[in-house]
């Protein structure tokens, strides 16, 4: 969000950017009045971190991102008690303190601009402080149906949806935009007063192909040339999160090895992964899960110098965009996303016209039907067999589809999105 954002804020000297102050420097920056970003003007609050950990840590990544994603296992999770319910009144909080400060420093008539899910209630507090204010709220996840929203406390939902539905609301892909309208009718009784609507992003293209010239990325490239040789190189390029479905990928990828014999010894998956949200326990289990995974892959079918799983999970952009532009095969699996840039990166960077092998739920899907190759991301026999498509497709086709995808995903620049949003609020 910042990397497609903060360029096109950067030219306009009139915008304000509010964001949570997040460290101790932050803070004494802001007590110091030096919190400060070239390009505009910065402002950041100096929330208290106990309630800023509850409203961030608990509401928003434990229990919205997984209720959105769908991730909780329900017979056992989520357990909403005491502290879920104290943790709502410190999420509530942050969001009437974000509400506040826009509308202290907002010109009458002026644009708002409320960023994803950590800010859902600050549509509806700014609509009672300042009416005159243009409003647009752009949710960067997805949201789920009207089965689940009916997990969250009944309060929490219609105070929810309640702040949302006077504002118009943007989301990567038209199927997140109908969820959030089925869940709003069945919480509130009727669909949101204010249009929703679909805009998705995409990277500055001109920006990503000079990134990925750049040496560091060149010195990456060869060092994945000497690492696959003459084998096929599957890539994968993920923040380690339960919704980017690393493990399913994983054991997919084992799968081709037990029914495809032909690619053992020949190909090697590449899962270039970063840390995430390493305060929460699940996290951290995922991690260890991950890393065992392909421990054990690779104790059952290295053979000689093949290892067939290479795990690379330092935090190196560099590494990340070399592992996009030299894959023979991107795989992008996740159970759901909103968006999902990387199956976006991913073929503008890429110099081997890679398949790009998405799950149908991410919303990038929408866009890149026909030209990706489908995958099921809890079917393991099904993904086995897109990557077995891949990795046999000929030149021609695969030259094919990647022209399709780099075509579709051009279509769109970084400003269109923007003025998408501006559009509705106005």
């Amino acid at each position: 969000l910042v990397s497609v954002l903060w360029p096109l804020l950067a030219r306009n000297d009139s915008a304000r950017w509010y964001a949570a102050a997040l460290s101790e420097d932050d803070r004494a920056a802001v007590a110091a009045g030096r919190a400060e970003a070239p390009g505009f003007r910065l402002r950041l609050l100096a929330l208290d971190p106990e309630t800023h950990r509850q409203h961030y840590d608990v509401i928003a990544n434990e229990l919205l991102w997984f209720l959105h994603h769908g991730l909780f296992d329900l017979p056992s999770t989520p357990r909403l008690d005491r502290g879920t319910h104290e943790a709502w009144d410190a999420y509530v909080e942050v969001n009437r303190a974000f509400a506040h400060a826009v509308a202290e420093d907002a010109a009458e008539h002026d644009t708002v601009l409320v960023q994803d899910f950590q800010l859902a209630l600050v549509p509806g507090f700014l609509r009672e402080l300042r009416p005159d204010l243009r409003i647009a709220a752009f949710t960067h996840i997805p949201f789920c149906g009207p089965n689940s929203i009916r997990v969250l406390p009944e309060a929490v939902a219609t105070t929810l949806l309640g702040s949302m539905r006077r504002t118009p609301v943007g989301f990567h892909t038209e199927r997140w935009a109908r969820a959030y309208r089925a869940s709003a009718a069945e919480v509130l009784g009727g669909e949101p007063d204010a249009p929703t609507f679909a805009s998705a992003f995409c990277p500055d293209l001109d920006e990503l192909r000079a990134e990925a010239e750049g040496a560091a990325v060149q010195e990456a490239v060869r060092g994945f040339d000497a690492l696959a040789g003459d084998r096929r190189l599957i890539v994968r390029s993920d923040r380690i999160e339960p919704s980017k479905n690393i493990v399913r990928g994983l054991l997919a990828f084992e799968t081709l090895l037990e029914e495809r014999a032909e690619w053992r010894g020949r190909v090697v998956l590449a899962a270039l992964v970063n840390p995430s949200r390493e305060t929460l326990p699940v996290y951290l289990r995922l991690r260890r899960e991950v890393e065992e995974t392909v421990e054990r892959i690779n104790d059952r079918w290295a053979r000689g110098d093949w290892t067939p799983v290479i795990l690379d999970a330092r935090d190196d952009y560099a590494r990340s965009l070399a592992g996009l532009a030299r894959a023979d095969v991107l795989l992008v699996n996740p159970i759901r996303d909103g968006l999902n840039l990387v199956a976006k990166e991913g073929p503008i960077v890429n110099r081997r016209d890679a398949p790009l092998c998405l799950s149908r739920d991410a919303g990038a899907f929408d866009e890149l039907v026909g030209a990706c190759i489908e995958v099921q991301p809890y079917d393991l026999l099904q993904t086995a067999s897109a990557l077995h498509a891949a990795l046999r497709m000929e030149p021609a086709e695969r030259a094919a589809r990647a022209t399709a995808l780099r075509s579709r995903i051009g279509a769109r620049r970084p400003v269109d999105w923007l003025r998408d949003q501006l559009a509705h609020a106005r």
